[in-house]
């Protein structure tokens, strides 16, 4: 599990990063809080980073219930996945908003894969208690 709690690390220090990110713009271009309008970089950076805590609070229970239920290896590698789906969301999206698409998916697919492991890991152990 090991491998599992160092992806949920990084996977929070990225979101961590991106909050500052959206600090750094929000003082860059003069976005005075609490206003969420302003610069369109700012306005990019800030909705990164909505995204990603609302991609988390899926794809951290999947994470560890995938491992939990199946394999913490394999779980923590689609982690990974996940993490490299986001950055290539943030990076694609600060630079042009109708190329975020990829990053955007392989982190959701990332994320289905770790609910439905977890889900037929779970199910498959109730079964087998039946």
């Amino acid at each position: 599990m090991e491998w599992v709690a160092i992806i949920t690390v990084v996977a929070l220090l990225q979101c961590a990063l991106f909050s500052f990110v959206v600090g750094r713009a929000r003082v860059k271009y003069q976005v005075r809080a609490p206003a969420v309008q302003g610069h369109e970089l700012f306005e990019r950076s800030l909705r990164v980073h909505a995204n990603t805590v609302e991609q988390l609070i899926l794809f951290l229970p999947g994470l560890w219930l995938c491992a939990w239920y199946l394999e913490p290896r394999a779980a923590a590698a689609v982690g990974a996945l996940f993490v490299i789906g986001r950055q290539l969301y943030f990076n694609a999206y600060l630079e042009s908003p109708r190329d975020r698409g990829r990053g955007f998916l392989l982190g959701f697919l990332a994320t289905l894969t770790l609910l439905l492991g977890g889900l037929g890991g779970a199910v498959a152990d109730l079964i087998a208690t039946l």
